[in-house]
């Protein structure tokens, strides 16, 4: 148990720093400009990752979001989805507080609040979540799986044609769901053997979600805030999948603290959504006239990433 949680507290970590190199990444290979951008309406851009996969920056965060994901699998083998994916909502935390000890950037009373609730809740999930296992399931739910894989990719398109401000949280949400996917798939895995990974079909859904939901997410970057992206990723992420796993894959408690875990669940994960800001990528250095995000002057990280550059358009 303490490994599965030192697991997830080390794909949240992966996670969070990873999402605000890719936010940057999105925002230097962007062809479309701040007043495009901020409409939506144009699509997923198909050419977005061709280009974001030229940068080194880019690069790099995948590689950390490997490291993440490992650490994920790794946690679900043993602790409920519930308490796995709250967990990596509080990614949002760790990049708050290593942006105030990093580069002094000041937090107010209430962000330092939040902080303090994402780790009691937390807290709270790692005390209260009972010991799970791979859980086999009948092919009518590998089979759900697939839709629900199919719907994410046909609802994400039609989400992009959407104009602002609908969009951008639409987008983010729809992730979010395809994440959940991912979260539901590997937790059904049998094991990472190649031939199990080879004949399941929760791998190929698995590897479906990820790289639709990433699209996705990548298109809501494009097209808005990433604060309001990052806030319904949080929500749709982790909700809906505890959902699947309590009531379709055994997911529980230890006997007598389910208040306990719905606490901290909705602790943490309400906690998260208070610091969304800081997945924000700084647009202070961006041409002027460019709209700028509200957690731009406190996020110092991103000051420093991107001192040294003038960053074209939205991410």
């Amino acid at each position: 148990m303490l490994a599965s949680l030192l697991a997830a507290l080390l794909s949240a970590f992966c996670y969070g720093i990873a999402s605000v190199m890719q936010a940057i990444a999105v925002r230097q290979a962007s062809r479309r400009g701040a007043s495009a951008a901020a409409e939506g309406g144009q699509g997923v851009d198909p050419g977005l990752i061709i280009r974001m996969l030229r940068q080194g920056l880019f690069l790099a965060s995948i590689l950390i979001d490997l490291v993440g994901f490992i650490a994920q699998l790794v946690a679900l083998r043993r602790l409920p989805i519930f308490a796995v994916q709250a967990i990596i909502a509080s990614n949002l935390a760790v990049i708050a507080v290593f942006a105030a000890w990093l580069m002094k950037a000041k937090l107010s009373g209430r962000e330092w609040l939040a902080v303090a609730g994402v780790v009691t809740g937390v807290g709270l999930l790692g005390t209260s979540a009972g010991a799970q296992g791979a859980k086999t399931v009948a092919w009518a739910f590998q089979l759900g799986l697939i839709v629900a894989v199919a719907a994410v990719a046909v609802s994400g398109m039609a989400a992009a044609r959407l104009p602002n401000p609908v969009r951008t949280p639409l987008l983010g949400a729809i992730a979010g769901l395809g994440y959940g996917v991912v979260a539901v798939s590997a937790r059904i895995l049998p094991g990472f053997g190649p031939s199990q990974l080879i004949r399941n079909p929760a791998t190929y859904t698995l590897a479906a979600a990820g790289i639709i939901s990433f699209m996705l997410y990548a298109a809501a970057l494009e097209g808005g805030s990433v604060t309001t992206a990052t806030a319904g990723v949080i929500l749709a992420e982790t909700a809906p999948p505890a959902v699947v796993g309590v009531v379709f894959l055994g997911d529980s408690t230890r006997h007598g603290l389910v208040a306990v875990a719905v606490l901290g669940f909705v602790l943490a994960v309400t906690c998260a959504v208070a610091l969304a800001r800081f997945g924000e990528a700084s647009q202070e250095d961006k041409p002027e006239g460019t709209p700028r995000s509200p957690g731009q002057e406190t996020n110092a990280m991103r000051r420093a990433a991107l001192s040294s550059q003038e960053l074209p358009d939205h991410p």
